[in-house]
């Protein structure tokens, strides 16, 4: 494990749902807190960081689909959503005097910037965590497909996905115990055998873009900035 970062910038994906916490619903401001920590440790590092967080724990666009409703107004709703988790994760952070800027992919001046590349590598260059709302700002995609794509534009040179288990298995563990963790994919494996880590929009953008994506468990606290200098436990999805 190494004193200094393995990285200069990255991305970091974090679920809607991990703010829940143990709640059925909602932002559980402990976990936004314990987020904010690692993010902040991360700073403190002098890692550049943006983060792209999901509205799953508010509303999911899809389940209008499923329901029968209208799927772009059920989007949009969702985006909404990432919105608030946004605002909230910026709170946190502020809160530990990390300065944060939000850019919205949907205008909303009232609340946030608007989100354009330019102005995102400029806050990131200056210090400034830079929190990514509002998905791709388009309905029909994910806000893993957004992560990838801010990524790609922030010149991120990893892409850190905060997910419920400490890396990719070839199931899900919670519900196949014996199923097989890996240490090390290629974007390709991760396409070919359908391990639903990250949908394939997300990882084939990752994969064109040359970007590794690095999978482990938001809930430990101290695993982000772990990870960062070669400890901790994670799947790290790359092709070289």
């Amino acid at each position: 494990m190494s004193s200094s970062p393995l990285y200069k910038r990255v991305l970091l994906k974090a679920s809607g749902e991990a703010l829940m916490g143990d709640q059925g619903f909602g932002i559980d401001v402990a976990v936004a807190d314990r987020i904010a920590a690692d993010i902040a440790d991360a700073r403190k590092m002098g890692v550049e960081v943006g983060v792209v967080v999901g509205g799953g724990n508010i509303f999911r666009g899809v389940a209008v689909a499923s329901k029968g409703g209208d799927r772009v107004t059920g989007d949009h709703m969702g985006m909404l959503s990432t919105v608030i988790n946004s605002l909230a994760l910026a709170t946190s952070l502020r809160k530990l005097d990390i300065d944060t800027v939000v850019l919205s992919a949907i205008a909303m001046p009232e609340i946030c910037e608007s989100f354009s590349q330019r102005a995102a590598v400029y806050h990131l260059s200056l210090g400034r965590v830079v929190i990514f709302a509002g998905g791709t700002g388009n309905p029909y995609f994910t806000t893993d497909s957004a992560a990838a794509l801010r990524a790609a534009e922030i010149g991120a040179q990893a892409l850190f996905k905060g997910t419920q288990v400490d890396g990719i298995y070839s199931a899900d563990p919670k519900k196949v115990p014996d199923a097989t963790r890996f240490d090390r994919l290629t974007h390709k494996e991760v396409l070919d055998r359908g391990l639903a880590v990250m949908d394939v929009a997300a990882v084939a953008l990752a994969r064109e873009n040359a970007i590794p994506i690095v999978v482990f468990s938001i809930h430990e606290r101290g695993g982000f900035p772990a990870i960062l200098t070669g400890g901790g436990r994670a799947t790290i999805v790359t092709d070289n």
